[in-house]
């Protein structure tokens, strides 16, 4: 979910209103419905796992939760509808998948559209009262809007933004976290939500002697990742600790442990420690520091 997803968003057509209809009537216009977080899937005979996607003119009816996505390469716009339930299939063979599933096994293309997808629908589900005067809001922009009849407000899809980041020492060992609610075995790189008025190295620096009692200096940018679980945007970075001592939190980590590689090596094969979920940005910026793929797991 961090590669370019080769889709337009094309932004500049969402409040015209002519151009979302011709473009909903045209015949290589494709749709998909996205419920709970969730879309279709399913196997292509080449084993690929793709998106289920169908005419518009065969969807199912949902004209006030119809939301543009973009525009592919080969001029195919793209449509989601939010719905209470997935809608059946009679040959049986497709299944219902979430991103963190999906994530994995879909293309970056089909991937694309079903984060945009369920980041809008996650956000649509949360805000249909005005945050100013307590009013029903109705959608528009094609998805990307609330209007407030009542008072006028317009609201937007939120994104909160969040920092991730590897963390090494002077001797390269990795800091690795794990939080009071995972399983026994499960650690990932440390994370925290940026907060207001303080600049991303900074929510770097904080999160980390918060969580893990550890003093960081230089901070790198790697790569962001969405990750509507529900709103957030993963900012990924390389960091370096000028301390060792750790010193939990208690409340969010209950236990952070530096590894070398080849400990985490033995670690991983061992099963005493899990590797992140192929999906997520953690699970790449620890391969930046290990050096090759980290062994897979099936989401769950």
């Amino acid at each position: 979910m961090t590669a370019p997803s080769g889709i337009d968003r094309a932004a500049h057509h969402r409040l015209d209103e002519a151009w979302l209809a011709a473009a909903w009537s045209h015949p290589s216009t494709r749709c998909f419905v996205v419920s709970g977080g969730q879309v279709l899937i399913d196997e292509t005979p080449d084993g690929r796992t793709e998106l289920v996607t169908t005419p518009s003119f065969e969807a199912p009816l949902t004209e006030a939760h119809r939301y543009f996505l973009g525009t592919d390469e080969d001029g195919v716009r793209y449509f989601a509808l939010q719905r209470d339930s997935l809608p059946g299939r009679m040959d049986q063979s497709a299944r219902p998948a979430g991103l963190r599933e999906a994530g994995l096994l879909l293309s970056d293309r089909d991937a694309g559209l079903m984060v945009h997808a369920v980041a809008l629908e996650n956000w649509q589900r949360l805000h249909r009262f005005c945050s100013r005067c307590g009013g029903r809001t109705v959608i528009a922009a094609a998805g990307h809007v609330r209007r407030c009849p009542k008072c006028g407000a317009e609201h937007y899809p939120r994104t909160d933004p969040a920092v991730i980041m590897a963390v090494t020492d002077d001797d390269d060992r990795i800091l690795l976290g794990r939080q009071v609610h995972w399983p026994e075995g499960r650690f990932s790189t440390l994370a925290g939500f940026v907060e207001p008025g303080e600049s991303i190295e900074a929510a770097v620096r904080r999160e980390v002697f918060e969580e893990a009692g550890v003093i960081i200096g230089d901070v790198s940018y790697v790569a962001s990742q969405p990750w509507p679980f529900p709103s957030s945007l993963m900012l990924g970075f390389m960091a370096r600790a000028t301390t060792t001592h750790t010193q939990v939190d208690g409340e969010e980590i209950s236990e952070a442990r530096w590894f070398s590689r080849d400990e985490l090596t033995a670690a991983f094969a061992s099963g005493e420690v899990l590797p992140p979920y192929g999906i997520s940005i953690a699970a790449r910026l620890i391969e930046n520091w290990y050096g090759r793929p980290l062994p897979t797991r099936a989401a769950a």
